[in-house]
């Protein structure tokens, strides 16, 4: 038991020992951290002392600097004042001067004024007494005097103002002779228009040679069939691969040659079906009249026009005036007034649509009697057209008179499209009125049915209904209308009329 007290103390003292021993080291460490950490303050306090010396240093070398520059620049801007205070001290010295000087001048100019009206006066003197005495001498008061001079220079004023008036209105004529000159010349040069190539004929060509004999037909009827139902001349000659198609009415020429051109496609070659294919080219040729018609409105630029006139407009791309086709002449006379009015400086759209439907007319003068302008005009009236367009319709031929500016335009417009070098061609448009007039002449005559003007206007041939004209009556109408012909027309050989009288039967198989 003892013995463990001993080991159990001695054990004590040693962990004691330890302890105090680790203890004694630390307090060591620690005052040597302490003396370090005293070290680096001291010299940490030493740098900053430093920095803030050679700071000071720069700080005290740059304001030393910055005072030596501003007490230079002290001393250049006095030097400057007193080079400035020199100068003015000069420039008052030379206004003092000029201050003398002027004032001498203003004494002169002051003498010189009192002399002046001295002199003003003394004239004013000599005035009344020359006046004085030339009332004495011309026995008249100034005021009578006046009244004579004002008179005398009143007429003188008068003869050179009526000269002045008439210089200046000879001038103006001849200006606006030039310029009138120049509108029409730079409209004309603005519408490059074709010449016209209008013609009595049309050339088909055909895809072998074969085909003219189906043409013909058996005995010649489907050839007989096809004159007969579309009123055209149908020429087959030895021209290889080609027949000419012969009518003065371009409507049924364009008709006659869609039909052909359907048959030869088809194939089948038969009065009944040429019946057929002449009833489809017949509605193909309405629609080309619409479509000519929203063409040349389109040309021109004209908008909001009434559907019927844009169908009686398409309707005169068939027809010609002196060989000038008319469609393409309202067209070209509408450029022409919108080149003018542009150059006059008007809006040129009123114009070109008068201008553009100045011969609408002219699409329906077989219909109706009277001058195509007057019918063009109420066309366009009954057509809600504005009143400038219908007055410039009825007045481009002079039958009313003229009122408004579009309506000259539209006048000036259709002489120069119809008068420019190879606008038209009078030996056209004498042979197709003689031929209209030939047919003229047929359909006066009761119970004609059709008539067709073929071989150039050699032979007529006249359809008549057979239930009204008999063998008999027929015979007397062809001899009728011979001596008619003769005594109406002039022409140059022999015209040839034909009355054909056609009976059919027909019966449906169910």
């Amino acid at each position: 038991m003892e013995i463990a007290l001993v080991a159990l103390g001695a054990l004590a003292l040693g962990v004691a020992a330890g302890f105090g021993i680790r203890w004694v080291m630390a307090a060591r460490d620690v005052a040597s951290a302490e003396t370090r950490a005293r070290k680096l303050v001291i010299d940490a306090q030493a740098q900053a002392e430093e920095q803030v010396r050679s700071a000071l240093l720069e700080v005290k070398e740059e304001i030393a600097a910055m005072r030596r520059e501003a007490e230079e620049d002290v001393r250049a801007r006095r030097e400057e004042s007193r080079r400035r205070e020199a100068q003015l001290a000069k420039r008052e010295e030379a206004v003092e001067a000029n201050g003398a000087e002027v004032d001498r001048a203003s004494r002169a100019v002051s003498e010189q004024g009192q002399k002046l009206d001295r002199m003003r006066e003394e004239l004013a003197r000599a005035r009344d007494e020359e006046r004085r005495h030339l009332e004495r001498v011309a026995r008249m008061t100034a005021q009578e005097a006046k009244d004579a001079l004002i008179a005398q220079l009143k007429d003188q004023a008068k003869r050179e103002a009526m000269a002045t008036v008439r210089e200046i209105e000879q001038r103006a004529r001849e200006e606006a002779e030039a310029r009138a000159r120049k509108i029409v010349t730079i409209a004309i040069q603005r519408v490059a228009s074709e010449q016209t190539a209008e013609s009595t004929v049309s050339v088909f060509t055909l895809p072998s040679d074969d085909l003219k004999g189906r043409i013909i037909g058996r005995e010649g009827r489907n050839i007989r069939a096809f004159e007969a139902l579309t009123g055209v001349n149908l020429i087959i000659d030895d021209t290889p691969e080609a027949v000419v198609l012969s009518s003065f009415d371009p409507v049924r020429r364009e008709v006659a040659r869609l039909t052909l051109d359907k048959l030869v496609q088809d194939g089948r070659i038969q009065p009944a079906r040429i019946e057929e294919m002449f009833a489809r080219s017949s509605r193909e040729v309405e629609e080309q009249v619409k479509r000519s018609g929203e063409w040349a409105i389109s040309e021109v630029g004209i908008t909001d026009i009434h559907p019927e006139m844009i169908r009686v407009l398409g309707r005169l791309q068939y027809r010609t005036s002196y060989g000038q086709n008319v469609l393409k002449h309202l067209v070209e006379s509408a450029h022409i007034a919108g080149a003018m009015a542009a150059e006059l400086g008007i809006d040129p759209e009123l114009p070109k649509r008068a201008a553009l439907m100045h011969d609408i007319g002219k699409a329906l003068t077989h219909e109706v009697e009277g001058s195509h302008a007057l019918i063009g005009a109420e066309l366009a009236r009954r057509l809600k057209e504005s009143p400038e367009v219908v007055h410039a319709i009825e007045s481009h031929h002079g039958e009313v008179e003229q009122r408004t500016v579009e309506a000259v335009l539209a006048q000036a417009a259709d002489a120069i499209s119809g008068s420019r070098p190879g606008a038209r061609r009078e030996s056209i448009e004498s042979y197709v009125k003689r031929l209209e007039r030939l047919e003229e002449i047929c359909e006066s005559h009761p119970g004609v049915a059709k008539v067709f003007a073929m071989q150039a206007g050699r032979e007529v041939r006249v359809m008549v209904q057979p239930e009204e004209v008999d063998e008999l009556a027929a015979q007397v109408m062809a001899r009728d209308i011979a001596k008619q012909v003769e005594e109406e027309l002039q022409y140059p050989g022999q015209i040839k009329i034909t009355v054909v009288r056609e009976t059919r039967a027909v019966e449906v198989a169910k």
